[in-house]
């Protein structure tokens, strides 16, 4: 499905981050950089209803705090830094089967839902949790660094998919990146997180 959200950030405050107003719009994917302890997956957990927070947040005319958690959550996805499973084999963790072609798109072998998670290496459970957020067909994904554990041909090669399907069912995406190439390959707009505040950054495309 194609949807035409978008998602606004009015006033938002947790921790350290005072008031922020951003707005994402349809398929637009908006970077996030900062130090670290600066907030960034603490706005992201905000952002899905995770943390408590102040300020409101907005998919289109939806507002968070008028929508039950686990159906905001159901909406707007996120994929943290570090995937957690609790069924013994990838394929129970799937509402809907992959297809084949997804998976080895990830680098993956098409016997990877038959996997025990015990066997997963951190990059796989990483592609794995990524493949998962997606299938669920969300309207908003909320990325932390979601190729942080893997190579740059394996990091290249999912943000190549991921792009496409941010841009191809119209997401708008928060994704939490420090890498400037990546940075430059996948986002619209870049915002660094300094003292507090939210500044922009000029994307230098390649």
């Amino acid at each position: 499905m194609v949807y035409d959200d978008v998602l606004r950030l009015d006033a938002l405050t947790i921790g350290d981050l005072k008031a922020v107003d951003l707005e994402v719009g349809t398929g637009e994917v908006v970077c996030l950089s900062g130090a670290s302890g600066s907030g960034k997956s603490r706005l992201l957990r905000a952002v899905a209803d995770l943390e408590p927070h102040e300020g409101e947040v907005w998919l289109g005319a939806q507002a968070q705090t008028q929508t039950p958690g686990h159906a905001w959550r159901r909406q707007v996805m996120l994929v943290p830094a570090e995937s957690h499973w609790w069924a013994e084999t990838v394929g129970e963790h799937f509402a809907q089967e992959p297809e084949v072609a997804e998976l080895e798109a990830l680098g993956l072998e098409p016997e990877a839902l038959t996997w025990q998670i015990g066997r997963l290496s951190t990059g796989e459970k990483q592609r794995l949790g990524v493949l998962r957020a997606v299938s669920r067909d969300p309207r908003v994904l909320l990325l932390d660094e979601p190729t942080a554990n893997l190579d740059d041909a394996t990091s290249e090669r999912v943000e190549a998919w991921l792009t496409a399907r941010i841009h191809e069912r119209g997401w708008p995406t928060l994704w939490v990146a420090h890498d400037r190439g990546q940075i430059a390959r996948v986002a619209s707009r870049h915002w660094r997180i300094a003292s507090g505040r939210l500044e922009e950054v000029e994307v230098a495309w390649t």
